[in-house]
């Protein structure tokens, strides 16, 4: 008796997904596969709010993605003529670098502990060092930051250079900024004019 009743249920599932399917299910389940990996302008906002407000970067600017990325949430943007990258990283608890870290004497060591603790395996970055100190505008805010040179491996390009500062939210929450592009074409003045429009 209940191998019957588990051979019905079995057919009668069987019947309901070919009903669904002959429905145009295949279609909406393709839809929504590919709504998830490639989300909708809108989509990605309303992701990247949860980070800080994105809605007066100019069009320069591309957001690629706003999600969750090793544990963090985070925002990835592209500068369109030149390939620069910028990360916006919401840390919560698990803090990955202060204000105070950025502007200490060895910052070098506690970017290298930094890089250690949040290892991606697809990249590795070595001869990592700082070459200069400044600040720059974010969240409303001065905020410190490094310009940083280093040799990355596992990636088609060698030697990159750019920015690595720490901002707050007006709620006081910590936001890890990254610029980066290849070593000769990374240019301050975009992160500048990124940075400063997001609240």
């Amino acid at each position: 008796m209940g191998c019957l009743k588990n051979i019905l249920r079995a057919i009668i599932l069987t019947l309901a997904v070919i009903g669904f399917m002959s429905l145009g299910g295949k279609e909406l389940i393709a839809g929504l596969i590919h709504n998830y990996i490639n989300p909708s302008h809108d989509t990605l906002m309303e992701r990247a709010q949860k980070v800080g407000d994105f809605s007066q970067i100019n069009d320069e600017f591309e957001i690629e993605k706003a999600a969750g990325i090793m544990g963090y949430n985070a925002v990835v943007a592209e500068h369109k003529a030149s390939g620069q990258k910028m990360f916006v990283v919401e840390s919560g608890d698990k803090e990955i670098l202060t204000a105070e870290d950025i502007k200490s004497a060895d910052v070098e060591e506690k970017l290298r502990k930094a890089i250690s603790k949040v290892k991606y395996q697809a990249i590795s970055v070595d001869d990592l060092k700082v070459t200069k100190h400044g600040t720059m505008s974010s969240y409303g805010k001065e905020v410190p930051f490094v310009k940083f040179e280093a040799k990355v491996k596992k990636l088609p390009i060698g030697e990159v250079g750019g920015i690595i500062s720490v901002a707050q939210t007006k709620d006081g929450e910590p936001r890890l900024l990254i610029s980066a592009n290849e070593k000769d074409k990374y240019s301050q003045l975009i992160s500048d004019e990124f940075f400063r429009k997001i609240k």
